[in-house]
């Protein structure tokens, strides 16, 4: 039985059900989403998160094929595109969801199958495919790491992290991990340190201040974290505070090790990626708790470009790569997907 997040969306008959991770792990609750639009609505509204959007789009396009199935073909295809681009525009920064839609897409597209079979298709091969190159990503990473050791972590890396600790454990690696709290959703303290610690790992929850005094400590082996999207030129983007991890990470010699399944060929630069800013009520607030007067604002960016001169390895599913040597993944042709 895998930890609990690794499995947080699933397609029913009635629509998609989502772990609500937005109040995991004080409560377990689902939300089902009966349309492709309240797919779309779930993600933007953070009901999940990190790889969790993906799978939601992967269903959420399942059911706009339900919705489309009385259409006729030109128009069936023309409903899904439209329902995929509101699935992408969701949450933007992140491209799994561009990459979830394609997948039921290309299914569909020229299928002697009827159209639903062929959505539903698409969408097991996109979840198998991306759990496999997560376990090899995870793999590649955990052959980085030391016999036994210390990892920062920051976010929520979800199915990277979960392939990580289990090769890891696999190899016989006891990793000690740190994770930030991960303000103002506090994925690093509710998603990250639960799953960790579902895992038998030992594990310490930090506040966000406190990263670069325990980069300093000489506690911490790397830091290790996942990227929303690394561009082509070596550039991590990911969730923000990152950035100033890496560059504490740079001055006190600790390397920092970024995963993700493959670099964006369509982002040549950090300004070809649009970095979503979310409402600066959210920092005002914590748990349903208000913890600033209104007489303050709040700005939130919700991720940072971390320059690849901070960056010691880009992992992937193909293994690491230096940052300037990124554009190599692609040596071998394209993956799957």
């Amino acid at each position: 039985m895998g930890p609990t997040l690794a499995d947080s969306v699933r397609l029913t008959d009635d629509g998609v059900l989502i772990l609500d991770r937005r109040n995991f792990p004080f409560s377990r609750e689902w939300v089902l989403c009966r349309t492709s639009t309240e797919v779309a609505k779930a993600i933007e509204d953070m009901v999940t998160q990190s790889s969790g959007p993906y799978f939601a789009a992967l269903y959420g396009m399942v059911l706009a094929a339900r919705e489309a199935a009385g259409l006729r073909p030109h128009a069936a295809y023309a409903y899904l595109e439209q329902a995929g681009t509101k699935l992408i525009r969701a949450r933007s920064t992140n491209n799994h969801l561009r990459k979830a839609v394609h997948a039921v897409l290309s299914s569909v597209s020229g299928s002697g199958e009827s159209l639903v079979s062929a959505a539903v298709a698409g969408a097991k091969a996109g979840d198998e495919l991306y759990r496999s190159r997560s376990r090899a990503l995870g793999t590649a990473t955990a052959a980085l790491l030391p016999f036994e050791g210390g990892v920062l972590t920051h976010c929520w890396a979800d199915l990277y992290l979960v392939e990580l600790v289990d090769a890891a454990q696999r190899s016989g690696k006891r990793l000690r991990f740190f994770c930030t709290e991960t303000r103002p959703y506090l994925q690093g303290a509710r998603l990250t340190a639960e799953t960790l610690a579902e895992m038998g790992v030992d594990t310490t929850l930090i506040t966000d201040g406190m990263g670069a005094a325990i980069l300093q400590s000489g506690e911490v082996d790397a830091l290790v974290t996942a990227a929303d999207r690394v561009t082509m030129a070596g550039h991590v983007i990911n969730k923000v505070g990152t950035l100033g991890l890496a560059v504490a990470a740079a001055a006190f010699n600790v390397p920092f090790y970024a995963m993700v399944q493959a670099p964006d060929q369509d982002a040549r630069s950090a300004e070809d990626v649009p970095l979503e800013y979310r409402a600066g009520e959210d920092v005002l607030n914590t748990l349903g708790m208000r913890t600033a007067s209104d007489k303050v604002r709040g700005l939130y960016p919700a991720f940072d470009v971390t320059p690849p001169r901070f960056v010691t390895s880009i992992v992937t599913d193909r293994g690491p790569f230096e940052p300037h040597r990124i554009a190599e993944y692609y040596a071998e042709g394209e993956p799957n997907q």
